[in-house]
């Protein structure tokens, strides 16, 4: 397949524009309500999210431009789309639920729906791309890891 700039930036600028988004969300919680929470000791030190997350959405976006280039040998292409988007809505979610809301039972419960859908959204890719599919095994990590983060916030708050 021929490289396309163009598409490329857009499919690694629509999950950046998610998170910087959801950074609105959180911006105001992480400095004032966040630190009061009770955390557990694993709980990583605040600076490491936002290069982790931007590392993320960069992957996700280049796995989205791997499905992109082959849309016209998907089958159900509407379909891997909506995947697609649910998990993007999703982790957009869990930032307004837990960090704006500060309603973490909900956000917990969000959590594990978008890590279900984050493998289920793996598996779809993978099956179109290989590289697309397994570039999002960190994303899967890092959501397993954040879903045992917020249960732990949960129990202890």
């Amino acid at each position: 397949m021929k490289f396309n700039p163009l598409a490329f930036i857009i499919n690694i600028v629509i999950p950046l524009a998610i998170g910087v988004l959801g950074g609105f969300f959180t911006a105001h919680s992480v400095k004032t309500w966040y630190p009061t929470l009770a955390k557990p000791a694993f709980n990583p030190p605040d600076w490491i999210f936002a290069p982790v997350w931007t590392t993320l959405y960069i992957l996700i976006g280049i796995s989205a431009y791997l499905v992109w280039q082959k849309r016209k040998e998907i089958l159900h292409f509407p379909r891997t789309i909506a995947i697609y988007l649910m998990q993007l809505i999703l982790n957009l979610m869990w930032s307004f639920i837990f960090f704006y809301a500060h309603q973490i039972g909900v956000a917990l419960v969000e959590i594990v729906l978008l890590l279900v859908i984050v493998i289920i959204n793996a598996r779809v890719f993978y099956k179109v791309d290989k590289t697309a599919g397994l570039l999002f095994v960190p994303y899967i990590l890092w959501v397993g890891f954040a879903t045992l983060l917020t249960a732990s916030i949960f129990s202890l708050n």
